[in-house]
């Protein structure tokens, strides 16, 4: 896609998947935590991850730089959202008397393996279902009248949420809850998970790392596939995008120098 001119007094909203996007190089986290921080209030930055709150909160402690803290936090999915430390209530309560347990059962009397309990919330049911399987557990929950998204990614994981949900929706809640225009709107990922927050978005990074089931299921010039792995790869899509200034000819992270 073709690189966007900055404007100083532009406001953008950067949505970012964490693992094996944002984590994965330490030294490319910590600059990339430097360059969002000189951005000041022009840019807002959120992650986004398929992992409940819990999970995340710890990846954060452990794997992020003290100097790069979210402005959001997006978890399990698109089903939890929290700013500043705090749910957000209008959020949370749009799910509501999801039939979580009827969906683990349904998916459980398949034969399927549910994941570890750590990954199961309530408004998120995880199973390991084979891709020959899939279809089947689409078939059953739709025959039980669930109201559901289903979210695949990998080899088998399998993702059941409620209707209206997703890392998408969330991403898009974000964009209004700030203010900010979907025009100004950057999404980084690595893997089918975030497709659906990529699809939402006119600004995409795809890292160099990024799995074929999600690079190949983007029509080809849609979205920036950057020539860096993990946050270095992210800050060189913000800066093709025009959210970070170009680096200068001394500029150089830990993957080389990045061009804009």
């Amino acid at each position: 896609m073709t690189a966007l001119q900055r404007k100083p007094a532009q406001r953008w909203l950067a949505v970012c998947d964490i693992d094996d996007t944002l984590t994965g190089d330490a030294q490319a986290l910590q600059d990339l935590a430097h360059a969002v921080n000189d951005a000041g209030k022009s840019v807002v930055l959120a992650v986004n991850s398929s992992r409940p709150a819990a999970s995340v909160a710890a990846t954060l402690a452990q794997d992020f730089p003290d100097n790069l803290v979210p402005d959001a936090v997006v978890t399990a999915l698109g089903t939890e959202i929290s700013v500043g430390g705090t749910a957000v209530p209008a959020w949370q309560s749009r799910f509501s008397g999801w039939p979580h347990d009827s969906v683990f059962a349904i998916l459980a009397a398949q034969g399927h393996q549910p994941h570890d309990p750590m990954y199961q919330t309530a408004h998120k049911v995880s199973f390991a279902v084979p891709k020959s399987k899939q279809a089947d557990a689409r078939r059953a929950l739709s025959d039980a009248g669930i109201g559901c998204d289903v979210i695949t990614s990998g080899h088998d994981d399998f993702d059941v949420l409620p209707r209206g949900a997703g890392k998408a929706s969330a991403t898009l809640f974000l964009a209004q809850y700030f203010g900010i225009d979907q025009s100004c709107l950057v999404v980084a990922g690595d893997s089918g998970n975030d497709l659906d927050m990529f699809l939402a978005a006119p600004h995409r990074i795809a890292v160099a790392n990024a799995r074929t089931e999600l690079v190949d299921a983007l029509p080809p010039g849609s979205f920036y596939h950057a020539r860096h792995p993990f946050a270095a790869g992210v800050h060189e899509g913000f800066r093709h995008f025009g959210m970070l200034p170009s680096p200068t000819a001394n500029t150089r992270l830990s993957a080389g120098a990045l061009e804009p």
